[in-house]
């Protein structure tokens, strides 16, 4: 290969690289810029009016209402509770509380994440106690999607403690008119022996904005060498030649 070949693909090879990363980049902040859309719809779904019950038994839209304030009143399906191990609050090890609630006035079902309570490390197969009123309750939450899972090898496990908890399996299992397309945490003071002190939702926006500074700065890289080591010496080596002249 001839050295025109040689400097024709460094420069071709330079320009792609220089094409792909500048891509990438402005992809993160394309994801930085969803992130925080997403975010402020939360902020939004949060501090505003709260949705009804019948609208979100009648949508099937789930994206929708994801993190708005939502009034249900209905009565617990006691004896489907669940408690999900291995969940943390204040930086504690116990369970989160899962509940099925039959909303008033419908057939619908829908689980509520009602709080966490610490676990018994003595005694590990007994469930905390836990205040379920079997008459009608109202409580307030936020729209979310199913249980978040946590790796789980083997078989899923079933019975009261569950490493996670599938909703359609769920759903199978019970035989409940459960939706299994999300869920409702319930927000408030702590009761009922439980703690609603939620962690805050990570979207990792300044991730997206760190990449995409590492993706320019590889651009600037590339250019930097492109420059200094192929285009350099041809203006170089013309002004010496002009010199010579």
């Amino acid at each position: 290969m001839n050295r025109r070949m040689r400097w024709l693909l460094i420069a071709i090879t330079a320009c792609l690289a220089t094409a792909l990363t500048l891509s990438l980049g402005f992809w993160q902040l394309r994801r930085a810029a969803q992130k925080e859309a997403l975010a402020a719809q939360m902020e939004a779904g949060e501090s505003g009016p709260s949705i009804t019950r019948s609208t979100i038994i009648a949508s099937m839209a789930t994206e929708q209402f994801l993190h708005q304030t939502v009034r249900l009143r209905g009565q617990w399906v006691v004896d489907k509770t669940i408690y999900l191990d291995n969940r943390q609050m204040q930086a504690k090890v116990g369970f989160y509380v899962l509940t099925p609630l039959r909303v008033e006035g419908s057939d619908a079902i829908i689980m509520v994440q009602r709080g966490w309570a610490p676990r018994n490390f003595v005694e590990r197969d007994r469930v905390p106690e836990v205040q379920t009123t079997a008459g009608p309750v109202e409580i307030t939450g936020r729209i979310a999607l199913p249980p978040s899972k946590l790796y789980e090898p083997g078989a899923a496990s079933t019975g009261l403690i569950r490493q996670n908890l599938d909703l359609q399996l769920f759903r199978q299992e019970t035989g409940l008119s459960l939706r299994t397309d999300l869920s409702v945490v319930q927000i408030g003071a702590a009761s009922e022996g439980l703690l609603r002190e939620w962690p805050a939702i990570n979207l990792g926006v300044e991730k997206h904005y760190g990449y995409a500074v590492q993706w320019f700065a590889l651009t600037a890289l590339i250019v930097g060498l492109f420059v200094w080591f192929q285009l350099r010496p041809l203006f170089v080596s013309s002004k010496d030649s002009s010199t010579h002249v």
